[in-house]
């Protein structure tokens, strides 16, 4: 490997996916504040991830819903209430027509 083309801070960092679990030892410059012991018995900075290749659909085949902030319920809220909003328009129209119907 050539000599001086890291940065300073580079070091060896374990990464935790608490979703699931695993945990990866890989060269990094991120800024962490705890550390754990690898399975060589050193210890080296720790840093958790909520999805990594674990635990991302893309890499495992399976499709998982991972919600940490609410996201998902925001979501089919504001569908729920975008359909909701789309249908009164179209009931006040064809009330219309059949009054215009009836004439």
């Amino acid at each position: 490997m050539k000599k001086d083309i890291h940065p300073a801070e580079y070091r060896a960092v374990i990464f935790e996916d608490v979703t699931a679990g695993k945990r990866f030892l890989i060269g990094s410059t991120i800024a962490t504040e705890e550390a754990d012991t690898w399975e060589d018995g050193k210890t080296y900075p720790l840093y958790k991830v909520e999805i990594s290749s674990a635990s991302h659909p893309f890499y495992t085949g399976q499709a998982k819903t991972i919600d940490t902030a609410g996201r998902v319920e925001k979501f089919k809220a504001r569908t729920a209430a975008a359909k909701a909003k789309a249908g009164k328009p179209a009931a006040a129209k064809d009330k219309k027509a059949e009054s215009a119907s009836k004439k």
